[in-house]
């Protein structure tokens, strides 16, 4: 498994990228909250789908408490994340919205530090400087 997690990471980009570009198209005309809405319930359907046909179900009951609280902050989150980068590409263009969203690159790293006691070296420290860097680029660019 060592290397296997850039490879997933590689095709979780692509796939962020291509979600900005399909949800830009399917928002036209279309109230920005709705939309977040009609594409959670898909999203949900498609992974109950996807857990059971791979047979990865398990009973939730089974699951600590500790696990369903930060389960539950994540998609928390995760739904305020959604409505605001949904609200930012209705508003603005696609190519800057994206760049933006992706400064949480940088936030994570921070919160790991804060939150997990994680430890980036100096040069991922380099890297995450660039990736700001990169951002104020794109985002100032107008």
């Amino acid at each position: 498994m060592g290397g296997q997690w850039f490879y997933w990471a590689v095709l979780s980009a692509v796939f962020a990228a291509l979600t900005a570009i399909f949800a830009k198209i399917g928002i036209a005309g279309v109230d920005a909250d709705f939309a977040t809405l009609v594409r959670t319930i898909l999203i949900a359907f498609i992974l109950t789908a996807f857990v059971l046909y791979t047979d990865k179900w398990i009973n939730p009951s089974a699951l600590a408490p500790k696990t369903w609280w930060f389960l539950g902050l994540s998609a928390l989150t995760t739904g305020a994340s959604w409505v605001c980068y949904f609200r930012a590409l209705q508003l603005g263009e696609a190519s800057q919205v994206a760049p933006v969203d992706k400064f949480s690159v940088v936030l994570v790293a921070l919160f790991a530090v804060v939150f997990l006691g994680e430890r980036p070296s100096l040069g991922d420290w380099g890297g995450i400087a660039l990736v700001a860097s990169g951002v104020l680029v794109l985002a100032l660019k107008r």
